[in-house]
């Protein structure tokens, strides 16, 4: 479908290549890990509503996390499977519906950074100005940052993915497991120029503010424990902070080899690979390192078995 008709509103998705043999246990693979991260993120959500000593800033922005893993993963992880079960020929997918998974794509990696950050802010407060900290982070700020990660992130993939369903399209073949912008415009023979600065632009203004923000936040919070004779709060202070720069340094470093790998074709299998590592990796490892370093959430476990 390389050569199809203009403005084809059926397109051809490449998808990852299967053998007959390994088409059933991939597909269990990705089903039990799919079934994992709704499971666990739909439990920490459930969790930190019912119980009330949870009702804090920290969890509440923290909610924000297990919610985007759950959207990011349920447009992009079932289609994969349904895709592992068609030949090539037959894993078709309308166009509108593909620009809706890109724009699900590009929201699930831009509201990691952004909710990362708010998080970071909420840390910055609860340990560099703690006697103000229930001053500062009220329901209503609480409700503003998590409006702002969202609304932030919502914005500027609009822009992103309006700037692409402008192009008209000369082709109909996505070289990629799921639709992204990048897969999208390069089905256009026109100047994608505009395309190509924006992108450009967006990358590096929300990395540019997601790393000097976690990087700022953490070496003031660092001077403070140095400075601090409370070893009790140092050792939650550092517990903490380190398990959030852990799921930070996962989530930017599977995004940044996704990004590198749309520029060399010649590593198209790899970027497959990251593609959905991309997705099921912080999914699946977001509740795990948040519940195991949180005490408040295993005691509540421990209440209940």
């Amino acid at each position: 479908m390389e050569n199809s008709t203009f403005n084809s509103f059926i397109l051809q998705m490449e998808g990852i290549k299967v053998t007959p043999a390994s088409m059933y246990p991939l597909f269990f693979f990705f089903l039990s890990i799919y079934l994992f991260i709704i499971i666990s993120n739909v439990g920490i959500i459930i969790l930190i509503v019912i119980d009330r000593s949870l009702h804090q800033p920290m969890y509440l922005l923290f909610c924000n996390l297990p919610l985007n893993d759950i959207l990011g993963n349920t447009y992009m992880v079932p289609r994969l499977m349904s895709d592992i079960l068609l030949p090539p020929s037959e894993r078709l997918i309308s166009y509108y519906e593909c620009v809706l998974q890109a724009f699900c794509s590009h929201m699930f990696g831009t509201t990691s950074h952004t909710v990362l950050m708010i998080m970071a802010f909420d840390r910055y407060v609860a340990i560099c100005n703690p006697l103000r900290y229930s001053a500062i982070m009220t329901n209503r700020m609480v409700m503003k940052l998590t409006v702002s990660a969202w609304g932030v992130a919502f914005v500027l993939v609009g822009v992103l993915l309006g700037l692409t369903v402008r192009l008209s399209r000369c082709r109909a073949y996505i070289t990629n497991p799921y639709c992204d912008n990048a897969s999208l415009f390069k089905l256009s023979c026109e100047s994608v120029v505009i395309n190509n600065i924006y992108g450009l632009t967006f990358t590096v203004v929300l990395l540019t503010s997601s790393i000097l923000s976690i990087v700022l936040t953490y070496t003031r919070i660092t001077m403070v424990c140095l400075t601090s004779r409370n070893k009790s709060l140092n050792s939650k202070a550092l517990k903490t902070c380190s398990t959030h720069l852990f799921v930070y340094m996962i989530m930017f470093i599977c995004g940044k080899f996704h990004i590198v790998l749309h520029r060399f074709p010649q590593f198209i299998d790899h970027r497959k690979l990251v593609a959905i590592l991309f997705h099921i990796v912080p999914g699946s490892l977001n509740p795990i390192i948040y519940g195991v370093q949180s005490n408040e959430i295993k005691k509540f476990l421990s209440k209940l078995f």
